[in-house]
């Protein structure tokens, strides 16, 4: 909106480049260009670019707009008209997906804006419910009826077919009623509504030698017409008919419901407003060493950030693009706090306890530095108060509209296993995950305890709902060469690469379904638009 005009006579001829980012080497490339429109200051570009999204990755994008004046492929034989960045993790977490930038990069001037909208391609997302039925089947055993069941194939590119379910057998009956079974669409036809499906009828006996009675073809397409005429199918056998030599059936099989469910996705609610909310809490006992002494982990160089910073930013820089009002509370635990010298295992790093929280990534990161230098590191190591305190924010909005989010950055060994156990059990039916970064040397055996992968976290008895706990030790990322953006990244994807799944669990169990995303930004005056 509002381009730059570069052509005398006329008004610019603009176009958009799309460039993306290494993760460890910060380069920019290419990622593709939009088609040029001419004559107009406020295009609309329909060319759509089409990105692997990463929740767990920070992706950078630059969008750079020129004014095309020749067929040179060159973009230095164009006139700039400025340029934006942003994340991917920014476009898909602002309302209903649509972020809007000011374009920069030309002194002094103002260069407009620019619009950028994602959707998620739902890659076919649907599963369907379907039951059938059979009537009037061969009779394939001496003694009794047969005991029938139904095997399903998908046809692959080259003709092949792969089996991609099997009914259960209903014993002892030409005219079974076979259970409904649920299947993604992916897994029946691939998602291509026009693929065939073959349906083989077997007659099962014990000794894994079932009769084949029969088989009928059909489509997604065909199938999805739900219960009809249409849908009732014969089954043939063709050595029956070869025998015969007039054509007789082995039967018939229906359908008796056909229901399309669509699987729901993170970025759906993120779409519909669903908030994240993300809370840093620091450990502040004294087994991390004095801070003025360089071989501390809270040691402040002026040359790099150790590693409580470092964990603090590769998290935080990614979480903030789903927070927005980017307002992050900070607590510490393990210190004794001025004037008096409690002892504390939930203190605000601002040092406002009525109000912990600080503006945007730097603001936390200002507020560990200023209250490094305040209090003293003490201890012991206790997680339960920090969980406490967010799964009473989480508990008290569970309506899916808020998600919370804890990091605990710790340098070891935790003195209240059993309270952090029993916190966790309790915060596992809240809208909450958990990671744990662990920074330094230490054993880290009972942090591995908490995170639950191997066996499920108990308490007193009681199980974890769900697994809410990721826990890493950063040495296993630190980069060998000294690339710090690199490990930072490799961090971030580990501990962030659960969290959508957390998510989408306490979700599901819950039977809470997606806001409805805001209806698409119509700009004044101008008539609303449908696609066919």
């Amino acid at each position: 909106r509002n381009l730059l005009d570069m052509d005398t006579f006329s008004k610019s001829d603009p176009i958009c480049v799309l460039y993306t980012q290494g993760m460890g080497n910060k380069e920019w490339r290419e990622f593709g260009r939009t088609e040029v429109i001419d004559n107009t200051l406020n295009p609309d570009f329909v060319r759509k670019f089409m990105l692997d999204y990463f929740f767990e990755e920070r992706q950078n994008l630059r969008f750079d707009l020129y004014d095309v004046d020749s067929k040179s492929a060159n973009l230095q034989k164009h006139d700039f008209l400025g340029q934006a960045y942003c994340t991917l993790g920014e476009v898909v977490g602002s309302l209903g997906s649509r972020l809007e930038k000011p374009l920069g990069g030309i002194q002094g001037k103002k260069c407009g804006t620019i619009i950028v909208k994602a959707e998620e391609l739902n890659n076919c997302r649907e599963s369907v419910m379907m039951q059938f039925c059979g009537t009037k089947l061969d009779k394939k055993d001496f003694f009794g009826k047969s005991d029938p069941f139904l095997v399903f194939y998908r046809s692959n590119e080259d003709g092949t077919f792969t089996i991609c379910h099997k009914t259960e057998v209903v014993k002892n009956t030409l005219n079974p009623v076979w259970q409904a079974f649920k299947i993604p669409v992916r897994a029946l036809c691939n998602g291509d509504y026009d693929r065939t499906i073959k349906v083989e009828v077997y007659d099962w006996d014990r000794d894994g030698s079932h009769d084949f009675i029969g088989e009928f073809s059909t489509s997604y397409r065909e199938l999805s017409i739900g219960q009809s005429q249409f849908n009732v199918y014969e089954v043939r056998n063709n050595s029956k008919i070869a025998q015969k030599n007039k054509v007789v059936n082995s039967g018939t099989v229906t359908l008796l419901s056909f229901l399309v469910d669509v699987e729901v996705t993170f970025l759906d609610y993120i779409k519909g407003g669903t908030q994240i909310n993300f809370t840093v809490a620091i450990d502040f006992t004294a087994s991390n060493g004095n801070p003025a002494q360089p071989t501390s982990l809270h040691y402040m160089s002026p040359y790099q950030l150790n590693a409580y910073a470092m964990a603090l930013k590769a998290v935080g820089e990614i979480i903030q693009d789903y927070d927005s009002d980017k307002m992050f509370p900070a607590l510490g635990f393990g210190a004794k706090l001025p004037p008096d010298g409690r002892v504390s295992h939930e203190f605000a790093l601002n040092g406002n306890p009525q109000n912990p929280y600080c503006a945007g990534i730097e603001g936390v990161m200002e507020a560990y530095y200023q209250s490094l230098k305040s209090v003293q590191l003490y201890g012991p190591t206790n997680f339960s108060p920090v969980i406490n305190h967010v799964a009473r924010y989480a508990a008290s909005v569970k309506d899916g509209s808020q998600y919370f989010v804890l990091l605990i950055i710790t340098d070891g060994v935790i003195s209240d296993m059993a309270q952090t156990k029993e916190s966790i059990v309790n915060a596992s039916c809240l809208p909450m995950s958990i990671i744990i970064v662990g920074v330094g040397p230490a054993e880290f055996d009972a942090m591995v305890e908490l995170d639950g992968d191997e066996v499920r976290i108990s308490s007193r008895g009681r199980f974890a709902e769900r697994d809410i706990v990721q826990f890493v030790p950063f040495r296993d990322y630190i980069d060998r060469s000294g690339n710090h953006i690199l490990s930072m990244a490799r961090l971030a994807k580990d501990v962030l690469a659960e969290i959508p799944d957390q998510f989408l669990s306490y979700m599901r169990t819950r039977g809470i379904k997606p806001s409805p995303a805001p209806p698409p930004y119509t700009p004044p005056g101008q008539p609303v638009q449908t696609q066919i």
